[in-house]
């Protein structure tokens, strides 16, 4: 049976407000959610939130694009493939095991890991390491909300996360084409920071299967690898972890992962990005230093050379 937090321990009220939809949205939305087999019951259980007030006022990307353009390597490595077989992974129930240099390590349903939080809509600008971007309307919380909650011992320096490990239900798990479960982590300063988040929706939905369901990491001045999705596994630890991509070629993909447009990837550049949406004859867009949220975090990485820490 899953532990449950002390009850002496209080995240504040849920303040109901729906995210409203335009009627395109809502149209392919509803198309892309039945394409997935996620439509059922969807008006009955759309997500309360609160604006966030770290949104940008970018318009965001459809529900359609967001849910069909993706990488999620556990169910196929073409853009298309996770909206077509993510339909088998199960989401209910799910809990995810937090522990290492925690002051209540367990594991946790998500029910109550969701008890008494307060989910916000932060409209992020999300890029791709190949160069494409989107703006998303994640529902989610701070991470730092359950980190503080666990109690965040001294000398926890970093924070690993691992996705879900089912083969059965995730068939690109069966491929050798990366060391499954996928792994990720941030330094802890960086897992604490305002826009750090755990979403479990988009536009006011549950989290669709493709994206990450039920709970998923959003940090929106990385590169989107580093924001891991169908999360089971959070320790604390005073140790760099292993992060996947960073195993599977570290000449390519550094732990930090930051957005630099300076920093080339060595296939291509970085110094600009395709959005998504934009139409065949788009033009690319300038790549902007940490993704444009360079107020808020360029002083997590004062002093450090970020073209030696990628």
């Amino acid at each position: 049976m899953a532990s449950r937090f002390a009850t002496d321990l209080k995240w504040s009220d849920i303040t109901p407000k729906e995210v409203f939809l335009n009627r395109r949205q809502l149209i392919a939305g509803a198309g892309a959610l039945a394409a997935t087999g996620l439509g059922a019951g969807m008006a009955e259980a759309r997500l309360k939130t609160v604006p966030g007030k770290y949104s940008t006022s970018e318009k965001p990307n459809t529900l359609t694009e967001i849910t069909n353009y993706n990488n999620f390597y556990e169910f196929g490595l073409d853009k298309t493939d996770p909206a077509r077989n993510a339909h088998t992974l199960t989401t209910d129930p799910w809990s995810i095991k937090i522990d290492g240099m925690v002051d209540k390590p367990g594991t946790y349903g998500l029910d109550d890991l969701l008890k008494g939080v307060t989910l916000e809509e932060r409209i992020y600008r999300f890029r791709c390491v190949e160069a494409w971007s989107m703006v998303i309307p994640w529902d989610g919380f701070p991470l730092s909300a359950l980190l503080n909650r666990v109690g965040v011992q001294s000398g926890a320096k970093y924070v690993a996360f691992r996705t879900l490990l089912r083969p059965s239900e995730m068939p690109g798990q069966r491929s050798r084409i990366l060391d499954w479960p996928y792994r990720e982590g941030l330094r802890l300063d960086e897992a604490m920071h305002p826009l750090t988040i755990l979403a479990t929706g988009i536009y006011g939905e549950p989290m669709p299967k493709q994206d990450g369901a039920p709970i998923r990491l959003v940090v929106p001045w990385k590169y989107g690898f580093k924001s891991i999705k169908s999360i089971v596994h959070i320790s604390l630890t005073d140790r760099q972890p292993e992060t996947t991509w960073n195993m599977q070629n570290p000449r390519e993909y550094g732990f930090y992962s930051n957005v630099n447009p300076q920093v080339d990837h060595p296939r291509w550049s970085q110094k600009s990005e395709r959005r998504i949406g934009g139409g065949l004859f788009a033009k690319r867009v300038d790549t902007l230093m940490f993704n444009g949220y360079g107020d808020q975090v360029a002083g997590l990485y004062k002093g450090m050379d970020l073209k030696k820490h990628y």
